[in-house]
């Protein structure tokens, strides 16, 4: 009655479908997240690489004088134009020259140049800094003559809690020092006291002020990433630190890029809502240029509210647990507060998928019921951490781990049902036999024989059943949920009952007309259970819809037991290993006859429990 291939067949099964996983883009590092998977009713993910291709390109810059569109061929700003190759001068240099040179110097990334097998130019390093190096050059200002001139000698690195970055230069003479400032407008707007204009700088009013602020999110409502560029110049005086050289700044400009979302990211936003699943985007970018992708991709498409890193600092535990639901976008948020945002979601009894790419996301990805790592972007203490790691930092490609879960666990169940229902047949054939008049049915060698041949195979082979079409339009199921829930309880009693009548039955009646019953018997009770093992392959659709050729592993699998199950009837050896006779061909006819009886019932069974949801459909529509 103890399913035994049970430990093999929940292990193959995993195994093998985190190896199909590994098509999808998706390493698992742990096998039970792949069954996890299966149950996840939120996918907490960041925006750039993972929604958008992370491929970042300036598209406007903004002077208190101008507003430029960037070209893919060169800078051509309305009343101004930089020449490529133009002296570097950021004394004599207009505010856009000015921005460049900053764009070039506060960077950490490099331009590669085409290959001999690629067509366009590639980043080493963060996607938006090699997008203000692209913006840079195309004014004729490259970062390697801009390090020549202004050698860098002291650096405060970007991090998500300050949102800017701060680089302190010299001249080659020693007698100009050179700060250089980039990051978000609202991290930098307190420490700017001037704005650039072709005229020289101008005190940083009130009214300027709004007006930058103002500029700075209408770029972000169009979808934007906006950065502000400022720097401090000094002749003759020592900036000692990198601390000084973001104090009294001029601010040069505003530069806006794009960062385009993948094609597929809509289409995995929308079967994440088909089933079930809530997606909610992460991004240390402006509220505005969060709320623009996530509306543009579907994760916003009602009441849902954006939610700062600001206020969710300033918020508690419990409140954030009631309010998390209506949440659809964190936008300013710094990779400890994901941490906040699974442990809310988790408190509400959701399953969370959350995604990281940097060492302080190791916490938030270890609390997450599956953590999630990029491949490419993140980093070696991330990777650790993640339950699974994406090759490829494709939203996309959870949804797909997503699916493949529900399809592994509803083929362990699928096991679950076959092995309990046959092992059920076993024992009324065991224990009704007696009271029918069949003192010993089967003896001990034929049930092993049945329990590792018409047991093991065919449930290994159900294991890598595909997906059900409707995989992906079912709610998450309950984390809590038996595996018995559905009514496999009672397919398993039903069934067996069945299965275990039928061969009682035949039994009873070749023993009447005086023919080999046992033999019968136990060739009946084999080919029941095969017949179940393709009767039950899906919940819904028939054998004959779904094919013998979706499931060549189970096909061949019969056809074998099937061959060996004849083979033992008739041969010899195995005629005195297992205690059979050779059954005349009206015998065997009959046996084959009788025992498709189960399968037909099961078919039966799914053609009237389909007919009845077709009814409240067709009376609703």
């Amino acid at each position: 009655a103890i399913p035994e291939a049970l430990p093999a067949v929940v292990t193959i099964g995993l195994a093998m479908g985190a190896q199909r996983m590994i098509k999808h883009h998706a390493l698992i590092r742990r096998l039970p997240a792949v069954e996890t998977l299966g149950s996840v009713t939120v996918i907490c993910t960041d925006k750039t690489g993972t929604l958008t291709e992370g491929r970042m390109l300036v598209e406007k810059v903004w002077t208190l004088s101008t507003e430029a569109a960037v070209t893919g061929s060169g800078f051509e700003p309305a009343g101004e134009v930089l020449v490529g190759g133009a002296p570097i001068h950021p004394v004599d240099g207009t505010p856009l020259g000015n921005l460049m040179l900053v764009a070039a110097l506060c960077n950490d990334a490099s331009l590669v140049p085409p290959g001999d097998d690629d067509e366009d130019w590639s980043v080493i390093g963060d996607p938006t800094e090699g997008a203000l190096l692209a913006l840079a050059a195309k004014g004729g200002v490259h970062r390697a003559e801009a390090n020549d001139l202004y050698p860098r000698v002291a650096e405060i690195p970007f991090d998500s809690e300050r949102k800017r970055m701060v680089t302190l230069h010299t001249s080659a003479d020693g007698e100009l020092s050179l700060g250089a400032v980039k990051g978000a407008i609202e991290a930098t707007i307190d420490a700017i006291d001037l704005v650039a204009t072709p005229d020289g700088p101008v005190d940083l009013s009130p009214v300027l002020r709004d007006q930058i602020l103002q500029q700075a999110s209408t770029y972000a409502a169009e979808g934007y990433r906006v950065l502000s560029l400022s720097g401090r110049i000094e002749h003759g005086i020592s900036i000692e630190t990198a601390d000084q050289a973001e104090e009294e700044l001029v601010l040069y400009g505003l530069v806006a890029m794009a960062d385009p979302p993948r094609l597929e990211s809509g289409r995995a936003v929308e079967a994440c809502r088909t089933a079930g699943i809530t997606p909610v985007m992460i991004t240390g970018d402006h509220p505005a240029t969060g709320k623009a992708i996530a509306t543009r991709l579907g994760i916003m498409d009602g009441d849902e509210r954006v939610l700062t890193g600001m206020q969710l600092a300033a918020e508690g535990a419990a409140e954030l647990a009631d309010e998390v639901s209506s949440v659809a976008v964190y936008a300013r948020t710094s990779p400890e507060q994901k941490l906040d945002i699974v442990q809310a979601w988790q408190a509400n009894s959701d399953i969370v998928a959350m995604t990281g790419d940097g060492v302080n996301d190791a916490p938030a990805l270890r609390t997450a019921d599956i953590g999630v790592a990029m491949g490419i972007a993140g980093t070696e203490v991330a990777k650790e951490a993640a339950d699974m790691v994406l090759t490829d930092d494709n939203f996309a490609s959870i949804v797909t781990a997503v699916g493949e879960g529900r399809r592994i666990y509803d083929n362990i169940r699928r096991f679950v049902r076959y092995t309990l229902t046959s092992n059920a047949g076993e024992i009324w054939v065991m224990f009704l036999g007696p009271f029918v008049g069949l003192a010993l049915p089967l003896i001990p060698v034929q049930i092993l024989w049945i329990n590792l041949v018409t047991d093991g195979f065919p449930g290994l082979a159900l294991g890598v059943e595909s997906a059900e079409p409707d995989v992906m339009e079912r709610d998450p199921r309950p984390p809590n949920e038996s595996i018995f829930a559905g009514g496999v309880w009672q397919q398993v009693l039903v069934v067996g009952l069945l299965m275990g009548l039928v061969c009682l039955g035949l039994g009873v009646w070749a023993e009447a007309e005086g023919r080999p019953w046992q033999t019968m018997v136990f060739t009946t009770l084999a080919l029941s259970q095969l017949g179940n093992a393709l009767a039950i392959r899906s919940d819904r659709q028939s054998l004959f819809t779904l094919g013998l050729r979706s499931n060549m592993y189970l096909t061949w699998t019969v056809l074998i037991t099937l061959a060996i199950q004849i083979v033992i009837i008739y041969w010899a050896p195995l005629q005195n290993l297992l205690h059979t006779e050779a059954l005349s061909f009206a015998d065997l006819l009959i046996v084959l006859m009788v025992s498709t009886l189960v399968f037909w019932i099961v078919e039966l069974e799914k053609l009237v429990v389909s007919l009845r949801r077709r009814r409240p459909a067709q009376s609703g529509s």
